[in-house]
């Protein structure tokens, strides 16, 4: 799970901004229906003058105004120059981190200021340029928290521009350095919360969780057990009421809320967390009315809690209104749309409502395979999706096998060798086997023993 996170002018203290809290449900049939949160598009609420929206699940934040934003931006000269200097602060001295965070927030700030004018190319440019530089680095011998951090922000600033297919790779090379830290290191605390939200995003949830409780360990060491944290972080939200140092509308009061639903939500504390989350509801409402777009994340967050809590008749409430408040200002095949649609068909599903279900599916699928293209991760959590409810529907086998065949093309091109191929393969030779296709299952089979194998093999190293 992960949920919207203080932001700050230092990395080491706050993280940067991410959306909302993500669950995710396995089904009686044992294929997983995954679901998880995206942040609204800028474009779904374009009509109204002052917003806060992140593009995606442990995206930059961005607030857009109708004045604009003055922040310059660098030219794509300017960003080789700058991304070579990136990782040359020395890291064994405070100067030298405080140093490199200055220099990763200037990176981040960077991004987002492309973002808010409306220049993609440049900020992909910047990303990849500061990511040839980093790379370099690893290659060299370099593995420290330097490159992690690096990394984390560069794969932020992609799921940021919305390109998932380039944040499989980098997390794939910050977890291989991240597996060589010592916990002790600063800034890892933060570099591992994003990773796990970013694998969630991803649909890696094992790969997620991982990540999330060596985080919690971190944080465990360093500052006490996760409980006292939960009363400090009570006492400071409670002290801010009380003295009105800063108002309950203030977009910093508000992810310091989510800030803290989400550790509830990790330890168990569910309920208390959902309370949280109806409180940003309700300030949101009353300070900006009922049918304001910003309570869109509101009543998304709230419905992944509930379904978390198997409440789902309360979650498809909450996502419908949700689903309402969006069609006011995008259009019926806007892909921002999507993902609480998504969302709503897993709830469907889970209360047996499988013909509901596999049309929202299917409508999702469509869209996002005209917005993203049909070998996108986009349409392979679509595909995942549909495939699982059309199990349940007894779908014809040849067509669920073709499904099964496309998801699998989805997954190859992000990780070969990651577990999600290997529980696609073992679902193709379940339904050749059905099919009586017995020379191609032999060959799946074969392919499915060596990949186990050199699965085995890299989780040993």
């Amino acid at each position: 799970m992960a949920a919207s996170l203080l932001s700050s002018p230092s990395l080491s203290s706050h993280r940067i901004n991410q959306a909302f809290v993500h669950l995710h449900s396995s089904h009686q049939t044992g294929m997983r229906c995954n679901f998880k949160l995206y942040m609204v598009p800028a474009q779904a609420i374009r009509h109204y003058c002052t917003l806060r929206t992140s593009t995606s699940v442990a995206s930059l934040n961005v607030d857009v105004a109708c004045e604009g934003n003055s922040s310059a931006a660098s030219s794509p000269s300017d960003l080789r120059s700058r991304s070579k200097t990136l990782l040359q602060s020395p890291s064994n001295a405070s100067d030298g981190m405080n140093d490199l965070e200055r220099q990763l927030q200037e990176l981040y700030d960077e991004v987002k200021a492309m973002i808010l004018m409306g220049n993609k190319d440049d900020a992909v440019d910047l990303l990849q340029a500061n990511y040839g530089v980093v790379k370099k680095q690893i290659n060299a011998g370099s593995r420290g928290i330097e490159e992690a951090a690096t990394l984390d922000v560069i794969a932020l600033g992609y799921m940021a521009i919305g390109d998932l297919e380039s944040v499989g790779p980098i997390l794939n090379l910050m977890n291989k350095v991240v597996e060589s830290l010592k916990d002790d290191e600063p800034l890892l605390d933060s570099v591992l919360i994003h990773m796990g939200s970013m694998y969630s995003a991803l649909g890696k949830f094992e790969s997620s969780m991982v990540a999330y409780k060596r985080a919690i360990g971190v944080l465990e060491s360093k500052h006490g057990n996760v409980e006292e944290a939960i009363d400090l972080y009570r006492k400071g939200l409670q002290l801010i009421k009380d003295t009105n140092y800063i108002a309950l509308d203030d977009s910093i009061m508000e992810k310091m809320r989510i800030d803290l639903a989400e550790l509830l939500h990790v330890v168990g504390r569910g309920k208390e967390g959902r309370e949280l989350l109806e409180e940003c509801l309700l300030i949101s409402e009353r300070s900006k009315g009922k049918d304001h777009p910003s309570s869109v994340s509101h009543l998304i967050n709230l419905a992944t809690s509930y379904s978390q809590s198997k409440n789902f008749v309360e979650a498809e409430r909450l996502l419908r209104i949700s689903l309402e408040l969006m069609a006011k200002t995008v259009s019926p095949e806007d892909q921002s749309i999507t993902f609480p649609m998504l969302h709503l068909a897993v709830t469907l599903y889970h209360l047996n409502r499988d013909e509901e279900a596999e049309q929202l599916a299917l409508k999702v699928l469509r869209i996002r395979e005209k917005a993203f293209g049909k070998d996108s991760l986009p349409v392979g959590e679509a595909l995942d999706c549909l495939i699982s409810i059309q199990t349940r529907l007894r779908r014809g086998d040849a067509e669920l096998l073709e499904l099964l065949e496309r998801v699998l093309k989805i997954q190859e091109k992000e990780n070969p060798w990651s577990e999600e191929v290997m529980q696609t393969l073992k679902k193709i030779v379940y339904y050749l086997d059905k099919l009586g296709r017995k020379d191609e299952k032999f060959s799946i089979q074969k392919r499915l023993s060596v990949l186990r194998m050199k699965y085995k093999q890299r989780v040993q190293y």
